[in-house]
């Protein structure tokens, strides 16, 4: 069977079916299923999603922890002309629900309660289908239906500085471009066994975990959750060559006893969204086999990748920097007025090139914020470009923090806490965690006559958002410190060392 290059996911999906035939594409548990049966199954899924009113232009949502079911729900919505809407597992009904209702999706795929979180129940009076292949089985297998490679993809929702999601759309296109250079970059390989322990609602998780092994010949092996023994477990038994994740995973392995486990197949990792110690980078390649160890930098609004290091890089540029702009896209350190700086000095980090998405979801005002006239995305970062043209990220001109490599914005939690009845005005900052990396630090202004607590904030606070954006230290203050035109100055609030300091 031949199949041309794929232009599109439902494309790649079949042309992999073809390509790398019986070989493991997805090892769930005991659960293995080869390239050819992983493209029947999306055929047949794809033919679930039409049976169901699905056709182009719609959206479909899907909401679950990493697994093969999530892979094949997916790839079947996408296959019968679908954008996919992922979820995160951490949202609250609340959350799930505002990006429901902003992006229309025709139904939400859900899986059984995962974290304590019952989402059948969270959805309740929405259209749901479970994430089991039972419910597909009385459908024929169908091609893919007709699907262009600048057709949407996926609107993948992130948060902004207003502090309500908006949804990033890719196309099939894009996504293909960026992840068959992401993999030639890194080198993945045919017959690589690569554990996804990024979760597939994130774009790295799903772009470069699954399409990026489809392209390659890949296995992927999700991981629900990162727990050290059962991964180091995985290594040794199903010879994981490929591992990506933030610096906290290479750390905490490190920190583990290894002793009785086989880690020698290890030989690839990638890894950013944080300040990477040149010390752990040498002792991964040490201690943990790695050929490759490689940094990047990316952002959904930039189809998740931006800049990369290569292979050939020494361990100091991989630490310090996040490597030079992909093939075929530009990147550049400008001022306030949008000009571009020498090398070694710091401003906005802005990017332009195919990678740059096709605009907020219907959020216009949104998008010509975000990208200039000139096709220039303005990333929010501050960052600084060296003679060789590596970037170094160096703060952020949003708030945004990342707890345990999930992002936090100041905006939507503040927007949660004002909700209590006893708060009057809310700010809200990262703050530096052993654990974590940064976790969020609200000042609040209670209203007159409240009797509140911190904790009673906090769990006002968890009951309405995902764990990772609840501020773990509530601090009462008399009032906000503000500039002249009454905006609240965060960086007040974080060069503050002791609650006294705020005033």
């Amino acid at each position: 069977m031949s199949i041309d290059a794929p232009t599109t996911i439902p494309a790649l999906v079949q042309w992999a079916g073809a390509r790398f035939g019986t070989a493991e594409a997805v090892v769930d548990g005991e659960q293995r299923v080869s390239f050819a049966e992983l493209a029947a199954r999306v055929r047949r899924a794809a033919a679930g999603c039409v049976g169901r009113g699905v056709g182009p232009g719609d959206r479909v949502a899907i909401w679950g922890p990493n697994s093969l079911e999530w892979v094949v729900a997916a790839l079947g919505a996408v296959s019968a002309g679908a954008a996919l809407v992922p979820l995160n597992t951490r949202f609250k009904s609340d959350e799930a629900g505002y990006i429901l209702d902003r992006s229309r999706a025709r139904f939400t795929f859900v899986s059984a309660p995962f974290l304590g979180n019952d989402y059948p129940a969270m959805l309740s009076g929405r259209e749901i289908v479970p994430l089991d292949e039972t419910v597909w089985s009385v459908h024929d297998e169908m091609a893919p239906v007709a699907v262009a490679p600048d057709d949407p993809s996926d609107v993948i929702f992130t948060s902004g500085t207003t502090g309500r999601p908006k949804g990033v759309v890719a196309t099939h296109a894009q996504t293909l471009r960026v992840f068959a250079t992401w993999s030639d970059v890194v080198g993945l390989a045919e017959g690589d066994r690569y554990l996804v322990v990024n979760p597939f609602f994130h774009t790295f998780g799903y772009k470069a975990g699954i399409v990026a092994c489809l392209l390659r010949g890949a296995t992927v092996l999700p991981q629900p959750v990162f727990d050290v023994p059962t991964t180091l477990d995985l290594i040794g038994r199903e010879r994981i060559s490929v591992l990506p994740g933030p610096p906290t995973l290479y750390q905490s392995i490190l920190d583990a006893d290894r002793s009785s486990f086989d880690l020698s197949s290890l030989r690839l990792a990638v890894t950013g969204a944080a300040v990477v110690p040149v010390a752990l980078i040498e002792r991964m390649r040490a201690e943990l086999t790695f050929d490759t160890v490689l940094t990047a930098y990316g952002l959904t609004e930039a189809t998740g990748t931006v800049t990369m290091c290569s292979r050939d890089d020494d361990p100091v540029t991989i630490a310090t920097t996040s490597g030079r702009a992909i093939a075929d896209t530009e990147v550049h350190v400008v001022d306030a007025t949008g000009s571009a700086l020498p090398a070694g000095q710091p401003g906005e980090v802005v990017v332009r090139g195919y990678n740059v998405m096709r605009g907020y979801f219907e959020d216009p005002d949104a998008t010509a914020e975000a990208i200039d006239a000139d096709g220039w995305l303005h990333t929010g970062d501050v960052g600084v470009l060296d003679e060789r043209g590596n970037l170094r990220i160096t703060d952020r001109l949003k708030d945004m923090y990342v707890v345990g490599g999930f992002n936090a914005y100041p905006a939507e939690v503040e927007q949660v806490l004002v909700r209590h009845e006893s708060v009057s005005e809310a700010a809200v900052i990262g703050v530096p965690d052993a654990r974590l990396g940064e976790v969020g630090k609200a000042y609040v202004v209670l209203a007159p006559g409240a009797g509140v607590t911190p904790e009673d904030v906090v769990v006002f606070a968890k009951e309405r958002l995902a764990n990772f954006k609840v501020p773990r230290e509530v601090t009462f203050v008399d009032a906000l410190p503000r500039n002249l035109a009454g905006k609240v100055l965060k960086t007040a609030l974080r060069n503050a060392q002791e609650p006294g300091a705020v005033d």
